[in-house]
């Protein structure tokens, strides 16, 4: 006997698949870091408060006072953060 899935699972799976790079931005754990990042850099920021995960170690993080900045881990292995 086959069994058919319903639309409700799928679309929940494939909801929580794709939000849940996003939603892992919004951890406070990683906006720290990002904070942090940003100040060892001698960057202006003050605080992350918002950044969107572009891939794995790649994110653009937005700053308490306006700036933006891209931070990634470039092919060398060192973090990178350029302003956006």
């Amino acid at each position: 006997m086959k069994k058919r899935v319903g639309g409700v699972p799928v679309i929940v799976a494939l909801t929580t698949l794709f939000a849940a790079p996003s939603l892992a931005a919004e951890d406070p754990a990683v906006l720290k870091d990002l904070t942090a990042v940003i100040a060892l850099q001698g960057l202006a920021c003050g605080q992350v408060v918002g950044a969107v995960r572009q891939g794995e170690q790649d994110y653009v993080a937005t700053c308490q006072d306006g700036n933006r900045y891209r931070v990634f881990v470039n092919a060398q292995g060192r973090v990178v953060v350029e302003k956006r």
